[in-house]
Formats: structure tokens, C-alpha cells, sequence
């Protein structure tokens, strides 16, 4: 599809009106002109993302519908104004976690969206942490806390060890304790 801007179909529009009052008779340039008017509807008729396409295209991330647990927890405000996207959506988990998708216009300059997920209790076993995914690791000792980032080894729900490995690729894997999605922590002063 071809898109005009507004100005352009206007002013085609005036110089139509402008011959027409010439010579009454003549239709062929009105009827030649109609389809480059009606490709230019869509150009200013949909100035915004469509929240239609936004909430599908978390639903299908997700693979959970909305309102579902897993899912968006509430449908896309469509109040929103967000500029439409030339280019396919972006969408991955925010920050690792699997609570919160962020949905990107990849075009320059354009916006990112942040659609909060439905969680569950922990209750029932559901893992808040998943094979594979990254993970802080927070190591507690006598008077001092530091954290890492890492990668989950094992899946496990909140209370559960797991293994886990941190970036340094000569070190050990490390038993851990899922303290919630995204968090491990070893306990050096109980062990």
C-alpha cells in the first residue's frame, strides 16, 4: 500500500475541485485519482499503535490469554497514545523476571511498554525460577551481602535450592536457596 500524507491528498483534492468547475463533464480525473485518496485514508485516519495488536502479541509471548496467571494481568490501556510501528514488535521478559513483559517499537526513537504479568501464589510448586533463566545471587555471610549475576542450572519454586553458576566460567556451580523469581541466595553463616 502506498501512504500520502494528508496535505498531498488535499491539495490533489483542490486542483479535482479546480477542474471540475471548469468542465463540469469531465469524471475520468476525479475517478484516477480515488485510489490514491483512499490509499491515503489509512496514513491519517490510524495515528496511534493499535492496542489490539499490542495485547495479541503479548498473548501470544506469553502463550497464556489475559487475566489468565502467566498472562497480561489486565488488557492494554487504550488510552494510550504510542506512535504506530514500521517494524515487527519486540517482546521479552523485563529484567529476566518473568513478572513484567516489556514490548519495544524497535523503530528509532520510538516507545517501550511495560505489561505486568498475573502471578500466582507460590503455593502448588509453580517454579519462580526456571532452568536457564538469569538470576541474581546474593551471598550472605557475618556482616556483609553481595550479589552476582548468574544462570539458573535447575527450575525450582520459592524455598527451593537449586543449582546455579555465576558469570566466571572457571568457577563452581553453587547450591542456592529461591528466595523469589529472579533471586537465589546462599546463606554463608547457616551452612
Amino acid at each position: 500500500m502506498v501512504a500520502h500524507s494528508w496535505p498531498a491528498v488535499a491539495q490533489a483534492l483542490q486542483c479535482t475541485c479546480s477542474i471540475l468547475a471548469r468542465k463540469p463533464n469531465s469524471m475520468k480525473l476525479p475517478l484516477a485519482i480515488l485510489p490514491l485518496i483512499l490509499a491515503a485514508g489509512p496514513a491519517w485516519a490510524a495515528p496511534f499503535a493499535d492496542a489490539d495488536t499490542i495485547e495479541l502479541a503479548v498473548t501470544r509471548f506469553t502463550g497464556v490469554p489475559t487475566g489468565q496467571p502467566g498472562g497480561a494481568a489486565r488488557p492494554i490501556d487504550r488510552r494510550l497514545r504510542l506512535a504506530p510501528c514500521a517494524n515487527p514488535l519486540s517482546l521479552g521478559w523485563y529484567a529476566g523476571r518473568r513478572d513484567t513483559v516489556l514490548v519495544q517499537c524497535p523503530d528509532s526513537g520510538s516507545w517501550r511498554l511495560f505489561v505486568p504479568v498475573l502471578q500466582t501464589a507460590a503455593a502448588g510448586g509453580a517454579n519462580a525460577v526456571l532452568r536457564g533463566e538469569s538470576v541474581t545471587i546474593s551471598v550472605t555471610g557475618a556482616g556483609f551481602t553481595v550479589s552476582q549475576p548468574g544462570e539458573a542450572l535447575e527450575g525450582g519454586a520459592v524455598g527451593a535450592w537449586i543449582r546455579v553458576k555465576t558469570a566466571n566460567p572457571s568457577a563452581q556451580p553453587l547450591r542456592a536457596r529461591v528466595m523469589r523469581p529472579g533471586l537465589v541466595a546462599v546463606d554463608l553463616g547457616n551452612d
